[in-house]
């Protein structure tokens, strides 16, 4: 399927890391102009990003605007590893902000930054990689940097409905070169870096008309349902 992705200038901030490499791959596969996009841009076709600091987001969306006259895509898998968190801190209201504001406020400075460009082109797709914490409870920190993540897209959505915009979350759960066939009661289930930039890619083309949703890749949480 040609995705009409040939020529497109997509922005992939965290396009150096373990999904992010993939979606990088993936779009260009299709025939997309991607800009990497990092904390320390590794390549002539790098920019630096940091989404902690908004003037740096600021200043990279400029450059990429400056270079390229428009983003047609952005995708943002750039977020603290789930590891970086610790499980005894899993309540601490220190260690939420900080993990709330590393990935839904990141992803929400990036947005912030791109879509009033994209209204004015009449197109532009948003998508951000969450994850399937968000549907569990049990631990406070894991849930709410994921579901806030999804409540940000959602609003984003909305704001833009009918403009053209579309914005949407990709939700794994572990992701792994090798994913398990088998889903376990109360856990969703395994996906490849590969396997989501497929979808991710899909979200990012013209062919998608998909807005404000959160979508698990791979199996949903077995056992749990949301309505």
């Amino acid at each position: 399927m040609d995705l009409q992705l040939s020529n497109r200038i997509a922005l992939v901030v965290g396009g150096n890391g373990y999904i992010g490499t993939a979606v990088v791959d993936r779009l260009r596969q299709e025939g997309a102009t991607v800009v990497v996009a990092s904390r320390s841009a590794a390549s002539g076709d790098g920019v630096a990003l940091d989404t902690a600091d908004q003037d740096s987001v600021d200043a990279a969306v400029a450059s990429v605007l400056d270079a390229h006259g428009r983003i047609d895509a952005v995708v943002v898998t750039a977020a603290p590893s789930a590891r970086t968190l610790d499980p005894a801190k899993k309540s601490d209201p220190a260690q939420v902000a900080s993990a709330i504001d590393g990935k839904a406020l990141g992803f929400l400075r990036v947005a912030n930054a791109v879509l009033p460009h994209q209204r004015q082109a009449g197109f532009g797709r948003v998508v951000v990689i969450s994850g399937q914490n968000a549907y569990l409870s049990g631990n406070i920190t894991a849930s709410l940097r994921n579901t806030a993540t999804s409540v940000i897209a959602k609003n984003l959505a909305d704001e833009y409905a009918g403009t053209g915009v579309t914005v949407n979350v990709v939700n794994p759960g572990t992701v792994t070169d090798t994913p398990s066939p088998e889903v376990q009661r109360g856990a969703p289930g395994d996906s490849t870096p590969q396997q989501i930039a497929d979808l991710v890619a899909f979200l990012a083309s013209p062919l998608s008309v998909v807005s404000g949703e959160s979508i698990a890749i791979a199996h949903r949480v077995l056992g749990q349902i949301t309505i």
